[in-house]
């Protein structure tokens, strides 16, 4: 979060994607702390990179809901950072996408910050 905050790294999120962010953390954040949401969101938002998705390759993913984000990382072009390799592995050979885990991404940051 602090990467993203201070702008090491610039994420990509459609449109799908936000609102599915809003809705993961309005459910999984207590009531006191819900009220929170839309500026923090905003703010993680404004930090990134919006993706107009002009092409969905649906169904790409075992899980529908992955779907959303296929759907950004094809239209951006950008590299998938997750941990849930195997719910990706088919789009990424067959859309020619790249993943790291988590810790690989946290390392190239290490990396390119010393």
């Amino acid at each position: 979060m602090d990467a993203w905050v201070t702008r090491r790294f610039q994420p990509c999120v459609s449109t799908a994607l936000a609102l599915e962010y809003e809705d993961v953390m309005l459910r999984k954040l207590g009531a006191d702390r819900r009220q929170a949401v839309p500026m923090a969101l905003q703010a993680l938002l404004s930090r990134s990179e919006y993706v107009p998705v002009r092409f969905t390759y649906r169904p790409a993913s075992p899980d529908p809901g992955d779907d959303l984000v296929v759907d950004c990382v094809v239209n951006s072009g950008a590299v998938l950072v997750t941990e849930n390799q195997k719910d990706f592995r088919r789009a990424s050979r067959e859309f020619g996408f790249r993943m790291l885990r988590p810790s690989e991404f946290l390392a190239l940051l290490k990396e390119e910050g010393s």
